[in-house]
């Protein structure tokens, strides 16, 4: 019996032995497991914790233009600093009271769940940290399996290990879902409220903070009831959490909120085809990788001005909405800079995204006229080079039939005219044996001086404008009146910067003196005219019909074909120019549509300019004035009726005075008489 007492005594042992041995040997599985993951957490580093986020385009101004958004979702980062600090109370207490004391597993909170869970039998409760939610944001997928739980557990370590917690929790604001396409604070606060995310009120702050448990469920845009229920939750444990005191938690729940739908907003956002035009810039001109456009989270600062946008979009669609077939396009631009102040591609972007402003090349008609008088007056011709203006043929070379060009109506004044009338009662006899006498070639070089890069056909007709080129093109090449000759290259974007404020790029702006300043002022005093109706002669000047519009010094050149209509014109803060047709090539109704085009440019400029300083264009050394005749050009006789101050190049201006009304005698003012002369004479 003592033996057996014994051997049992000594098997109770070895028994004891066994289990503590293998205790042990668990426990350091365990330790070295543990302590690999930790080196091996620490060892590979801090994990990138920058997700994909939305491009924004801004306006000069500032305001919020528009967003290419990654695949529908809006995202945006921003610095914790910037957002509300009622948010992240919020946050912090409905998600995660313990985020600042715990190592990324709030071991306490896991057994709690665990009992609840037990308790009711199902999973009721969850235990998750901003840790645990920021890796699996990040990192993997929501799927419920073992390994996902590990390299969830895996990320926590890298986060905690090699960020801060302010790093985490910014991250994870920034990442989180908030429904609709949103993810992050900022993106969810402009889509909710129609503000940044460092304005939040309490009650906002405690509304939003609910949503990503159930974006479906609780977005106060699907069910404001539930979202407001949850509200109460969140605002209850802020107060517990000691954020908040009773009345302050009272208040916000009694705070009412406007809930903004934002989505609907954005599809009717400013300027279409302007932003769609900066995204060409970005990738064909700038030379950006299309993914870091998409997904880099960059802000594109542009040129575009709103209220002359909005004054643009608004008299397009005014002058035009009695026929919904026509269509149109704008283009305004800054002369001094070749900033792009408002751009409209046509009048619908979502029925046609086709830019016609930058895409289509249609015949430009008589705007195409100023190049060939620039080159004229460089070639020995003054406003007062008198042509004949009649029916004419002109023969062009054994075999080719006779070119005939008409004048519009088939009116011609059958006597000499001058260069300031032709211009600006827009002769097409004048224009063309002007090209012919320069020769056609000229006329080529000197477009391309102006920055016509279009193809260009060396033909007589080319002075009427019939090769097609794009308003783009016209209206920057128009620039180069009221800037003195220089060229600058046409701005959509003055600054990019990325997510952290870093500048990538900033638009320089570049000068490049190209015409004679001399001449060019002549010029731009000749496109004057068509507003001046002193120049009325046989017929009047192409800008009778919008003078009276104009309150400020304006120049410019109206054009037409039978299927387009253009008119662009320029004061010396803006340069504007519209074009008007039909995609087909359908002709226009020469009394109807061919008005469009010249009021909306005249409606146009007054509304953008409202607020700017009516100024005159600045003349140059080299240029002189004198008073003429408008009639023929010379200089104005003591009885010529109708008298003009008109821009010479220095050494140019007429000498010989005007004598056609010498001879006129100017009848004696009639003696006023009173009742009794009358009968007296009767």
């Amino acid at each position: 019996m003592p033996r057996m007492r014994r051997w049992k005594k000594k098997t109770r042992l070895q028994k004891m032995l066994f289990l503590s041995k293998g205790i042990g040997i668990l426990v350091g599985f365990f330790v070295i497991i543990t302590g690999g993951l930790l080196l091996t957490a620490k060892l590979m580093g801090p994990p990138p914790i920058l997700t994909p986020q939305t491009t924004m385009l801004y306006a000069n101004n500032g305001e919020e233009l528009g967003e290419m958004a990654h695949s529908g979702q809006k995202r945006s980062w921003i610095p914790l600093r910037k957002m509300s600090p009622a948010l992240i109370q919020a946050t912090i207490a409905v998600e995660d009271k313990n985020f600042y004391e715990h190592h990324g597993f709030d071991f306490k909170r896991i057994a709690g769940a665990i009992l609840a869970d037990i308790k009711a039998g199902s999973k009721v409760q969850g235990a998750s940290t901003i840790s645990q939610q920021f890796a699996r944001n990040l990192f993997l997928t929501h799927d419920k399996t073992w390994t996902r739980k590990f390299m969830e557990a895996f990320y926590t370590l890298r986060l905690e290990m090699n960020y801060s917690k302010n790093e985490i929790l910014e991250g994870y604001l920034n990442t989180i879902y908030y429904g609709h396409g949103t993810y992050g604070v900022q993106s969810a606060s402009s889509f909710y409220f129609g503000k940044d995310a460092r304005s939040l009120t309490v009650g906002e702050a405690s509304l939003l903070a609910g949503v990503p448990k159930g974006p479906g469920y609780y977005s106060p845009l699907l069910n404001e009831e539930r979202a407001k229920q949850r509200q109460k939750i969140i605002l209850q444990a802020m107060e517990n959490n000691h954020y908040l005191t009773q009345q302050e938690a009272v208040t916000a729940a009694a705070q009412p909120i406007t809930i903004l739908n934002k989505k609907e907003e954005q599809q009717a956002s400013l300027a279409p085809y302007f932003q769609a035009e900066v995204m060409r810039q970005l990738k064909n001109e700038l030379k950006l990788d299309p993914k870091q456009i998409e997904l880099g989270g960059l802000h594109v600062y542009t040129t575009l001005d709103p209220a002359m946008q909005h004054a643009a979009e608004k008299e397009v669609a005014e002058r035009t909405a009695d026929n919904p077939t026509i269509q149109t396009a704008l283009v305004s631009m800054n002369p001094e800079n070749g900033e792009v102040k408002a751009w409209v591609g046509g009048k619908n972007y979502k029925q046609s995204s086709f830019d016609r402003a930058s895409q289509a090349l249609r015949a430009p008609g008589s705007t195409f006229k100023p190049f060939l008088y620039y080159a004229a007056l460089k070639n020995g011709y003054t406003p007062s080079t008198e042509l004949k203006s009649e029916r004419t043929a002109f023969t062009m070379g054994t075999g080719t039939p006779p070119y005939k060009p008409k004048n519009y109506n088939d009116v011609y004044a059958n006597d000499f005219i001058t260069l300031a009338e032709a211009i600006a009662v827009s002769d097409n006899i004048y224009a063309v044996k002007t090209n012919l006498f320069l020769g056609p070639n000229k006329l080529v070089q000197t477009a391309r001086q102006f920055g016509i890069t279009s193809p260009l056909a060396k033909v007589p007709s080319l002075a009427l404008g019939t090769n097609g080129v794009s308003l783009l093109e016209m209206v920057n090449a128009y620039n180069m009146f009221p800037n003195g000759g220089q060229h600058v290259k046409p701005t959509f974007i003055k600054k990019i910067t990325d997510h952290n404020g870093q500048t990538l790029y900033e638009a320089k702006n570049e000068h490049k003196q190209i015409l004679d300043p001399a001449i060019t002022f002549v010029m731009t005093d000749l496109m004057r005219g068509m507003f001046d109706e002193r120049l009325n002669g046989y017929t009047k000047v192409t800008g009778a019909s919008i003078d009276q519009l104009l309150s400020r010094p304006a120049a410019g050149k109206s054009g037409s074909t039978p299927t387009d209509s253009w008119m662009i014109g320029f004061t010396p803060q803006l340069t504007t120019g519209v074009w008007i047709g039909y995609d087909q090539g359908k002709e226009l109704d020469s009394i109807n549509d061919g008005s469009y085009s010249k009021k909306i440019w005249a409606n146009y400029m007054e509304s953008a300019l409202k607020n700017v300083k009516a100024d005159n264009f600045k003349k140059p050394a080299g240029v002189v004035s004198a008073v003429i005749n408008p009639a023929n050009g010379k200089l104005a006789g003591n009885s010529c009726p109708v008298t003009m101050r008109q821009y010479y190049v220095k050494g140019t201006e007429p000498k010989e005075t005007c004598n056609e009304h010498a001879g006129d005698t100017i009848a004696p003012k009639k003696e006023k008489k009173n009742w009794w002369q009358k009968l007296f004479s009767w």
